[in-house]
């Protein structure tokens, strides 16, 4: 069920209630009339990420809602994850929403559950999908890529797979900062991406939003995000070379936090892949490319311009 809607002029808030009892929080961006698209936040991140797209949702005329993954921002926690688990709760959202047809996407820690939707959902309502830089750490096996990551990822890997209490411990830490030391953590995430990032988190709107979504991961501590890590890194349950479905990757060549080449590892393995390379984009080629994104959801999806 749709329990609460909160209109301001940086989105609308909604919570849903999953057939379990739990609480979904949204945030919704764009046009209230438009085609459903379903955004999978990244991670640390949180509902709050819609904004980076609000613009890029409007002009395409589209609804973008962005969840909060159980534990995360306001969502009610959820001691089991499952990625068939999450696509049912994003077909409740559908539902609640009123919305037999929709789109997901998924930006970095967030492209996995967008390949599970793809996995899980029938193609009669799941009508696109795109995963963008995700972190498809878990597709072949556990941390298959390992030789891959970049050295927090590699860590995060390493810990989350070996040695859960340091995992526990390094999300805290990351938590605080995030949330008590917003300058700091955007000033990390700079030094760690490439120019094309910079001058995006340069935009003082993308500055603000972002270290607002950050900060909002850690609501309830850093369990939520440990949790939602876990999974990203274990083998997933799901298969990729088995969805023929068309899904779109999306992908900046110069990306410093997920390489290039992990997805297009995917990208060569499953058969309904349609690739989406952006010379010298880096990992915020979400924002960057975010009309182009998503004018290919809403042609997909049946909008018109």
């Amino acid at each position: 069920m749709n329990d609460k809607t909160v209109n301001s002029s940086s989105g609308t808030s909604t919570t849903v209630t999953t057939r379990d009892g739990r609480t979904l929080a949204c945030l919704e961006v764009g046009n209230p009339s438009g085609p459903l698209i379903l955004h999978n936040h990244g991670g640390p991140s949180s509902r709050l990420e819609a904004r980076l797209f609000a613009g890029s949702a409007a002009k395409n005329r589209l609804r973008l809602v962005c969840v909060d993954r159980p534990g995360i921002g306001q969502s009610t926690r959820q001691k089991d994850r499952t990625y068939a688990g999450w696509a049912d709760d994003l077909t409740t959202i559908a539902d609640a929403l009123g919305y037999k047809e929709f789109g997901v996407t998924g930006w970095s820690e967030g492209g996995p559950w967008a390949l599970a939707a793809a996995a899980y959902i029938d193609p009669a309502r799941l009508r696109h999908v795109s995963s963008i830089a995700g972190g498809s750490y878990g597709a072949f096996g556990d941390n298959w890529a390992a030789d891959r990551l970049s050295k927090a990822d590699a860590l995060g890997g390493t810990l989350a797979l070996r040695f859960t209490p340091g995992f526990h411990l390094l999300y805290a830490m990351l938590g605080l900062t995030a949330k008590h030391f917003r300058t700091t953590y955007v000033e990390q995430v700079r030094k760690a991406v490439n120019d094309y990032d910079r001058a995006i988190l340069r935009r003082p709107e993308v500055d603000a939003a972002f270290a607002d979504t950050s900060a909002e991961c850690f609501a309830q501590g850093s369990d939520g995000l440990v949790r939602d890590s876990e999974c990203l890194y274990r083998r997933w349950a799901f298969d990729v070379t088995k969805i023929e479905r068309p899904v779109h990757l999306w992908q900046g060549t110069d990306d410093r936090l997920v390489a290039a080449s992990i997805n297009r590892t995917v990208a060569d393995r499953m058969p309904g892949a349609v690739w989406h390379e952006v010379e010298g984009a880096g990992h915020f080629v979400a924002v960057g490319s975010g009309d182009e994104v998503f004018a290919i959801a809403a042609e997909e999806l049946g909008s018109k311009p």
